[in-house]
């Protein structure tokens, strides 16, 4: 099961898993695979004291760290007042409401929206990479050329999610390393193109560059159907949200559990960008042609922040309004999320069935020969 890239990332098992959790990375590197710490929305020191953490959790295994670079806006710092039209504050002041959802305690000073969000992120980069990080992915678009030369000067590959062929070319050409190939059953923003389509197409489009599966695996069949079509590992992200190490909201968590395949929506109703995640009553809220229509990444995060804020903290409450509200990305497979498991199981679990799937047709295929 060890391809090429397990020995370029120095993993036992071609498993990666993203996750904003420090446990659920540190769990899946301590277990074989490559744990990867979303650090979008942090600050350098707190990043500087996750990964110190997870280093001296790890002992000396590889983990790698994903970051999300919006197209910046432009121009000097900018009050949100003026960014953000009337209509869609009042929409969302009304939505709270209307849901009784309570304030928030202190509710923080105004932000601003400027060209300094993608320089934040860059300042994340370089900050991660005084650590001991095997890969650093950028989740949304070409990755910067500094940060793909200032990754290659420490010898450390740069990936890169793709949901379409064009894409994943435009990637090829900006330096990047490894194609994540992001099917559209997948959990955050996804593109239109099923995994099994994806896949394959992406992997004849860009090789030799080694390409990760994304999109609907949570199993060791779901991996063994991604190295089939060409992949060279899988890239996961919605199968560790219900582990016992994941910091996910018990409300989420509880909607997770009860959810079917057929519970997740691709809107634009938490980032701007089209994203897959659990329908709620957010979500139906966003979708009423009667309302607003979500602003464009990434105002629509400064609009709803506070927002979001107050609904997870109200969502506590059995049945509360901010309970119907709460909803997180997520995966089609949630609808095979049915149990708390400890991340190393899951991990575990998905090789062992991994082997049993190959033995099977191995078997088959000798019987048919013979």
């Amino acid at each position: 099961m060890r391809t090429e890239l397990c020995r370029t990332l120095g993993i036992e098992f071609p498993i990666v898993a993203f996750s904003h959790c420090r446990d659920v990375v540190a769990a899946v590197s301590n277990a074989g695979g490559l744990g990867v710490l979303g650090i979008s929305g942090t600050t350098v020191e707190q990043l500087d004291r996750e990964l110190t953490w997870i280093e001296d959790t790890v002992g000396g295994r590889p983990y790698g760290v994903d970051v999300l670079l919006p197209a910046p806006a432009t121009g000097a710092p900018v009050p949100i007042e003026d960014l953000l039209p009337m209509a869609h504050k009042e929409f969302v002041a009304d939505l709270l409401a209307r849901y009784g959802v309570p304030p928030l305690p202190d509710p923080g000073s105004t932000r601003t929206v400027s060209g300094a969000m993608a320089a934040h992120g860059a300042a994340l980069i370089e900050a991660a990479l005084e650590h001991r990080v095997a890969l650093v992915a950028s989740a949304l678009g070409p990755p910067p050329p500094e940060m793909v030369a200032l990754a290659h000067d420490r010898g450390v590959p740069v990936a890169a999610l793709v949901g379409k062929r064009e894409h994943a070319e435009r990637q090829r050409d900006a330096g990047v390393d490894i194609i994540v190939a992001q099917g559209y059953e997948a959990g955050g923003h996804v593109g239109e193109i099923g995994t099994m389509v994806l896949v394959p197409e992406i992997v004849d489009a860009v090789a030799p560059l080694p390409v990760l599966a994304a999109g609907g695996i949570a199993s060791g069949r779901q991996l063994a159907a991604a190295l089939a079509l060409g992949a060279q590992g899988a890239w996961t992200g919605s199968v560790w949200l219900t582990t016992s190490e994941a910091e996910t909201h018990p409300a989420v968590v509880e909607k997770f559990l009860q959810a079917t395949s057929s519970d997740t929506i691709r809107s634009r109703a938490s980032t701007g960008k089209p994203a897959r995640q659990l329908r709620s009553a957010w979500t139906d809220e966003w979708e009423d042609p009667a309302h607003p229509d979500p602003l464009p990444m990434p105002l629509q995060i400064v609009l709803t922040a506070d927002a979001r804020a107050r609904i997870q903290r109200g969502a506590h409450t059995p049945d509360s309004g901010a309970h119907k509200l709460i909803n997180y990305f997520v995966g089609q497979v949630v609808g095979s999320l049915n149990t708390v498991r400890p991340a190393r199981h899951v991990l575990l679990d998905m090789v062992e069935e991994y082997v049993e799937v190959v033995e099977r047709l191995a078997a088959a295929t000798r019987g048919s020969a013979d």
